[in-house]
């Protein structure tokens, strides 16, 4: 496998100067396969290795390594305000008005979100999986800035990074349940339910009132792009995780 760092940058955020953002894929990491670019402490991976990695990534999008802000995703619906950099405990989504300081999201085919708000600077970064996409963590991150920004224009420009598709998520009826049926499918030659994440965290976006036109969604399955992009539902207990990233630059 090429052993060059291959990170995703959107279009949508390219725009800003002062906004820095990166989601990771697989490629340029020091890892033995299957982990290569493995971002995720909470893996079988080399402890080692995965330090060198994340200083591979973060030195790529010229981060510090002490203006990250990290936290524990739980697959809840908690959303924090931070004001520094460092470890905001659990949560699954994280926003702040604050320049310098990088929220980070993990994930190996979970939906995860970034928020930017140009004018008053304002970044988010969001965990969904199946549990936080039930719990409208999403609308509830979206709500949580604006009961802050009360009365203030918002006009979120937003990026949905690779994700499982649709016919690669299965689940059992007791999940499919949470569901409204728009988002979910039957395959009756597996007798499983598929749930369109991605579909279900775009409709709540538009919900939030975000316009739909500030929105760019990456076509990358997790689960098909084998090359590139780590996926715990098909490569288990020998996934690696990625790191997306977002902060403004002082």
């Amino acid at each position: 496998m090429e052993n060059k760092l291959q990170i995703i940058q959107p279009e949508i955020f390219k725009k800003y100067e002062n906004l820095n953002f990166g989601f990771s894929t697989i490629k340029g990491g020091i890892s033995d396969p299957p982990y290569f670019l493995n971002l995720g402490l909470n893996t079988s991976d080399k402890n080692e290795n995965i330090e060198q990695n994340r200083k591979l990534f973060f030195s790529y999008l010229n981060i510090p390594i002490d203006r990250i802000n990290f936290q524990k995703q739980v697959h809840s619906d908690i959303v924090k305000y931070v004001e520094s950099p460092g470890f905001s405990g659990e949560c699954d989504a994280v926003w702040t008005d604050k320049k310098d300081i990088y929220l980070t999201i993990s994930v190996a085919d979970c939906v995860s979100v970034f928020l930017f708000e140009p004018v008053l600077n304002i970044i988010a970064g969001i965990h969904s999986g199946w549990k936080g996409t039930s719990l409208n963590i999403v609308g509830k991150t979206i709500d949580s800035i604006k009961t802050k920004y009360r009365n203030k224009i918002l006009n979120f420009e937003v990026y949905i990074p690779p994700c499982i598709s649709q016919k690669n998520f299965e689940v059992d009826k007791d999940v499919a349940e949470l569901f409204n049926p728009e988002f979910v499918l039957f395959d009756e030659i597996k007798n499983k339910f598929l749930i369109d994440l991605k579909k279900n965290v775009i409709s709540q976006i538009k919900s939030s009132g975000i316009n739909i036109l500030n929105l760019e969604s990456s076509d990358l399955c997790t689960f098909e792009n084998i090359d590139l992009l780590h996926s715990y539902r098909r490569d288990r207990e020998k996934s690696g995780r990625m790191f997306g990233v977002i902060g403004i630059i002082s």
